[in-house]
């Protein structure tokens, strides 16, 4: 087992990344030393990113989220039609001039994937 360190810079968390990606390529078996380090750089590396790369979701948009998984997925407005409507609903919603609807909300739920609650404007 490498010694684990805590991770204190970026340098010092790509270096935990790299090593977690062997760690996991190796696929160890349970309570090995590979699979008690491969545990410790994962609690680790979640407790750096938590504090230094935390995505605030009460300031992300439903839009912000819709362009996200659009580019994600490398769709254009085109193939945002099956979620939103006809062009000009698709081109509207896309530059925020107008809201998501009920419908349009459980298409890009079901389709996309994106979780509902993220789409909702309270």
């Amino acid at each position: 087992m490498d010694t684990v360190k805590i991770i204190k810079t970026a340098q010092d968390h790509e270096a935990a990344l790299s090593r977690l990606d062997e760690l996991m390529d190796l696929n160890p078996a349970p309570n090995t030393d590979d699979d008690l380090e491969l545990q410790a750089l994962a609690a680790l590396i979640a407790a750096y990113e938590e504090k230094h790369h935390k995505i605030n979701t009460d300031t992300i948009t439903p839009l912000e989220i819709i362009h996200f998984r659009m580019e994600q997925n490398g769709l254009t407005q085109k193939d945002m039609q099956q979620y939103l409507g006809s062009p000009s609903k698709v081109s509207e919603v896309l530059s925020g001039k107008r809201p998501l609807s009920l419908t349009m909300i459980r298409k890009l739920h079901h389709g996309l994937k994106i979780p509902a609650e993220l789409l909702i404007q309270l």
